[in-house]
């Protein structure tokens, strides 16, 4: 049973969820600010449970149409995407209790992208907007929410509502550190998915489904490769700016592997023989970067 609902939530592809956490974790540690603990650990688990929820309906609408057999009833798998979103909408209604307004927004975003990716009239899976909404909700808002919840208040915006006015005024370096710092996790889950899609090309477009690689063509190649040369580019745009530790220069050593990596995919676009390497090369680059900003916090230059 337990094994079945492992299989069903695919546990094993939530790692681009738990390591953008990770990262901004160790973000925090490294600057010195206090982790709140029962935020964190309210948003942790209403983002775990919205991340097996979005990925049992994808997985219960897949099947619709491509005639794969689901790991439990129908009813049963149904059930249990209901249960998995009543609780991940309880965690995140406690958390917006626990914080403000702008917690409740990027929230509701969060839930709108994880349900319309596969539902509604016109998935977006089924467009060539998945790379960029899958890379900015993973790569972007966990960070993004990670740091609100734990940062002072108006640390990267105030927001405030009467009744003649709404007024929001952002902090202009901490969100260009922000989006420096998601520059990482933004560039390697979007290319988790475009190479997930380069490998299904001709099986998404028997079925009308046209992502980014169809109107690309071979330049998705370029494209995918580009994005883990600007996510390494950040990392030094991030220590020369301060934001992040010299120290983690550390983490540019993986780069060779990742080259390695990078043309395999190249010579071959195949989903089950060259595919892993974009998993890979995820594990490679927010691997080093989540441990080098890490040890920064540990040893500080």
């Amino acid at each position: 049973m337990i094994r079945r609902f492992l299989k069903y939530v695919e546990i094993t592809t939530k790692i681009t969820s738990l390591f953008a956490f990770a990262m901004t974790l160790s973000y925090l540690f490294f600057i010195g600010q206090p982790i709140d603990t029962l935020r964190t650990a309210v948003f942790f688990l209403g983002m775990f449970l919205f991340d097996l929820t979005t990925t049992a309906i994808n997985n219960y609408i897949d099947t619709k149409t491509n005639h794969q057999q689901l790991q439990f009833k129908r009813s049963i798998a149904l059930l249990i995407i209901y249960v998995l979103f009543v609780l991940s909408t309880a965690c995140g209604l406690y958390l917006f209790y626990l914080t403000d307004v702008v917690v409740l927004v990027v929230g509701v975003l969060c839930f709108a992208f994880g349900v319309l990716y596969t539902y509604g009239p016109i998935p977006i899976s089924r467009q060539p907007l998945g790379e960029i909404f899958s890379g900015f909700f993973y790569g972007f808002a966990i960070p993004f929410l990670v740091l609100y919840i734990n940062m002072p208040e108006g640390h990267f915006l105030t927001f405030a509502v009467s009744r003649d006015a709404l007024d929001l005024r952002l902090q202009i370096w901490p969100f260009v550190s922000l989006i420096l710092l998601s520059i990482p996790p933004f560039c390697t889950t979007a290319n988790i998915m475009l190479a997930n899609n380069i490998c299904d090309l001709e099986k998404d477009i028997t079925v009308k489904r046209y992502t980014l690689p169809y109107y690309l063509g071979k330049r998705s190649l370029y494209v995918f490769a580009a994005l883990y040369y600007l996510a390494f580019l950040s990392v030094v745009v991030m220590v020369v700016t301060g934001i992040l530790s010299p120290l983690c220069l550390l983490s540019l050593v993986v780069l060779i592997p990742v080259q390695k990596n990078i043309m395999v995919f190249f010579k071959k676009q195949d989903k089950m023989e060259t595919f892993p390497v974009a998993i890979k090369n995820y594990l490679l680059i927010m691997g080093t970067v989540t441990i080098s900003i890490f040890l920064s916090g540990l040893f500080p230059i």
